[in-house]
């Protein structure tokens, strides 16, 4: 929760303060980040000059006492004897804390400590550097075998591992390892780190610094640019509410228009498809019916087949007959939601023998003209698609009317469908989410192998009465 209450106050900062936060982190990592990659290039350097230095001092007082190493493999005791009194002796033997002598095969044949003479180790991987003609120098790192005593003395130690050539060949014919005990060299790398740290930590202050300037100085030129935004946002929101209770008045203009005139053009088609089409369908469905066609059906049955089949046909060409004389269902004109929905419902179950469950709220006292014929038209013509598409398996209508809005959901538990292949020129789906838009309200549908579910809305408080 802290986190999240810290989160909101870094957000709700200015663009300088959050520069001062998240600029100060990011320079602060990148500070350490480079004065530790600095500091590490400056210790190698400085580490591989001093150890140069002293490997070729040391090389230049002991290679003239080592014999042909190419045809002897063993020192003589006259040389070790001359090699010690070289390494006990003297300025070399107050910098040198120890010295060995490698074969390649990991043999000492040198050493300062006698007790190590004549031992061979597994080479490690300096000694095979230093045996492929490289220098290593490592500093306060004795930790190959046999550094045991060197890393017990707690002192300062320069590690290195010097290549001894053969003059006239080139050929390395054995490697010196030797510890110099580097109290020096100690006081000068810790100069040169200390160096590094504070360049590295002035030019990143330096460079924070100049960008702080650089973003204070945005800070507040976005500060006075977001008050003259906010103004002009305030004038357009103001225009908007406007523009909207402008749209408001023509969209009520649109269903008054739409209620008194249901022979409009765009409306002829859609009507037709709702109504007298679909009554027209339904009978052409019976007539290829099992009763009609099989000469074996009572005379009863057949008589009560073309009875309804001949009450379908009357009513298309009732509704025919009122589309062109420019009337739009008159007898719901003075019925209420509950009972237009009932007679829809009604209908359907007297023309297709299919039960429907009705379940109807509260409606509103007053329902507009337009509102009852597209709520009407959006049941006669779901539940009809049902029937024809999904063999009118448990079909069911319900009616609710929450926060002034009206919600119609016709659902049935057939074979579903997909949505997206419903052509356009469809005039059943694309009729009914048109009419249900032009009067501002909403129109979905679901369909699944699970049943199929078509849901329109109108918000009361949108309409007027035609």
């Amino acid at each position: 929760m802290r986190v999240f209450e810290r989160l909101k106050r870094y957000g709700s900062a200015s663009l300088a303060q959050q520069f001062l936060l998240a600029g100060g982190a990011v320079s602060l990592v990148a500070a350490i980040i480079v004065g530790a990659f600095v500091t590490h290039l400056i210790e190698v350097a400085v580490t591989r000059n001093s150890a140069a230095a002293t490997a070729l001092y040391v090389d230049s007082v002991i290679a003239p006492l080592l014999p042909d190493m190419q045809t002897s493999e063993v020192l003589g005791d006259t040389i070790s004897r001359a090699l010690d009194e070289t390494l006990g002796q003297g300025a070399l033997g107050r910098r040198l804390m120890s010295f060995r002598l490698w074969r390649a095969d990991g043999t000492i044949l040198y050493s300062n400590h006698k007790e190590l003479v004549g031992k061979r180790f597994e080479p490690s991987e300096d000694l095979k550097t230093a045996f492929s003609g490289k220098m290593v120098a490592e500093f306060n790192r004795a930790d190959d075998t046999g550094s045991e005593m060197e890393k017990a003395s707690g002192q300062p130690l320069l590690e290195i591992y010097n290549p001894i050539l053969q003059p006239w060949s080139g050929e390395v014919v054995a490697v010196s390892e030797f510890y110099e005990i580097a109290d020096d060299f100690q006081h000068s790398l810790i100069q040169a780190r200390l160096r590094s740290w504070l360049a590295v930590s002035f030019f990143t202050l330096s460079f924070f610094l100049i960008l702080s300037a650089l973003v204070f100085r945005g800070s507040r030129t976005i500060d006075r640019q977001r008050q003259a935004l906010k103004r002009r946002v305030d004038e357009l929101s103001h225009l908007v509410t406007q523009n909207n209770l402008l749209h408001l008045r023509v969209q009520r203009a649109s269903q008054r228009t739409a209620a008194l005139n249901e022979r409009y053009l765009r409306r002829i088609g859609a009507d037709l498809h709702d109504g007298p089409a679909q009554l027209v369908a339904l009978a052409a469905l019976r007539i290829d019916g099992e009763i009609l066609s099989n000469p074996s059906s009572p005379g009863s049955a057949r008589d009560r087949e073309i009875a309804s089949i001949k009450a379908c046909l009357d009513d298309a060409l009732r509704e025919i007959r009122d589309i062109c004389g420019g009337l739009v269902l008159p007898q719901i004109e003075e019925a209420d939601l509950g009972e237009i929905l009932d007679r829809a419902v009604q209908a359907h179950r007297r023309r297709t023998d299919v039960k429907v469950e009705a379940s109807f709220s509260d409606t509103p006292p007053k329902v507009p003209l337009a509102a009852k014929i597209c709520i009407y038209r959006f049941v006669q013509e779901a539940l009809y698609n049902g029937f024809r598409h999904g063999g009118g398996i448990g079909q069911t209508v319900t009616q609710t009317f929450e926060d002034g809005r009206i919600t119609i959901v016709v659902a049935d538990s057939g074979p579903g469908f997909d949505p997206a292949q419903v052509k356009p020129t469809s005039l059943g789906l694309a009729g009914m989410r048109e009419r249900i838009e032009s009067l501002g309200g909403h129109f979905d549908l679901e369909s699944s192998a699970g049943g199929t579910v078509i849901r329109m809305s109108l918000n009361m408080d949108e309409l007027e009465p035609a």
